[in-house]
């Protein structure tokens, strides 16, 4: 009897908080103050607008409401996220959140 073994395709990205060659988004449109600039490089997006990638953005204020999940790993920088009816929680290197469809906040 032979074994059969599946490939599985997959994108990957090696040491990510180095990549520099990220396409320019333009502004954040959910920024509340001055303007945010955005660049990224997306791994994967669906019809359906989920999608998975690298992104970086500019400091400053912005408020947000999710139409999907959130997944966030944070390479460099950081966030500090308030939502509407809870505590804010600071965000830095190597921390991983998820955020759910429906949230809101700043």
């Amino acid at each position: 009897m032979t074994q059969k073994t599946a490939s599985i395709s997959a994108t990957l990205i090696r040491d990510a908080k180095n990549v520099t060659e990220l396409d320019d988004w333009g502004p954040c449109p959910e920024a509340t103050g001055k303007q945010m600039n955005t660049r990224g490089h997306y791994l994967w997006k669906n019809e359906d607008g989920a999608e998975s990638g690298i992104w970086e953005c500019t400091e400053g204020p912005s408020r947000w409401v999710l139409e999907t999940h959130e997944f966030v790993h944070v390479l460099t920088g950081s966030m500090t996220i308030t939502p509407d009816d809870g505590e804010s929680r600071f965000v830095g290197p190597g921390d991983t959140i998820f955020i759910p469809r429906g949230w809101s906040g700043n």
